[in-house]
């Protein structure tokens, strides 16, 4: 019975038809990216282990291959004293590959960007004044589904404590119902420094109005037991 529920789910998704012309509005789609002039809202909100975090994300596409964002984090902690910003964070993605762009339809991004600022009681590691990262995103678009993988790769510099890590994050999207989603992925933090090393499951479940989207977002990370449950909000204007 289980079998089959998930062949017949997997079908549905791969199919051609039903709502692939909703792809350009489906914010939370891993490999969405903003038109030329569109502006793309990311708000969440997130609690876990006593501590409440906010975060926001611009999102602006200069053109169809080009996108600059800028984020940035708050947090309140209910039991400690790691209340404060956690860092600006300026980056861009540009398309390498787009879907029609060979017969195999895969879509290739290249990431940049860096993080500057914030408290050193929230940010990690706590001594980085600033963090660079580069990193390379592929997938593919289906109908119902997306399947994508990120591999993504952040240097810390500093004289005595300068460190970097690679973060492998894949990533899959279903497309369940015109106005809903399911999403799953994992990320894997593997640090010079070890005591930085992570690893996280993330789910959520996406309700679609038009251009403006809902997201429950549930994640669990192994190292430290940690589970967060949050909102997240996308508009795309």
């Amino acid at each position: 019975m289980l079998k089959h529920f998930f062949v017949g789910l997997l079908a549905v998704c791969l199919s051609t038809g039903g709502w692939a012309s909703e792809l350009n509005q489906d914010s939370f789609d891993p490999l969405f990216m903003p038109e030329m002039e569109r502006v793309l809202s990311q708000s969440r909100v997130l609690y876990g282990r006593d501590v409440l975090r906010f975060g926001q994300n611009l999102s602006y596409g200069m053109n169809n291959r080009l996108v600059f964002s800028a984020d940035v984090n708050y947090q309140n902690d209910f039991a400690g004293d790691e209340d404060g910003f956690s860092s600006v964070d300026l980056g861009g993605v540009y398309r390498v590959a787009t879907a029609s762009d060979s017969n195999a339809q895969i879509i290739s991004d290249v990431i940049f960007g860096f993080k500057f600022g914030g408290s050193s009681h929230v940010r990690t590691p706590y001594f980085a004044d600033s963090t660079y990262y580069a990193g390379w995103r592929f997938g593919r678009q289906w109908a119902g589904l997306t399947l994508s993988g990120t591999i993504k790769s952040s240097w810390v510099f500093d004289s005595e404590r300068g460190m970097s890590f690679i973060d492998f994050i894949p990533e899959a999207y279903f497309r369940v119902a015109p106005d809903w989603r399911l999403g799953a992925g994992a990320t894997i933090r593997k640090a010079t420094n070890p005591n930085y090393d992570q690893e996280w499951l993330n789910f959520k479940v996406v309700r679609q109005y038009g251009r403006t989207q809902y997201a429950g977002i549930v994640n669990y990370e192994f190292e430290d037991d940690t589970v967060q449950i949050g909102l997240g909000i996308n508009i795309l204007f």
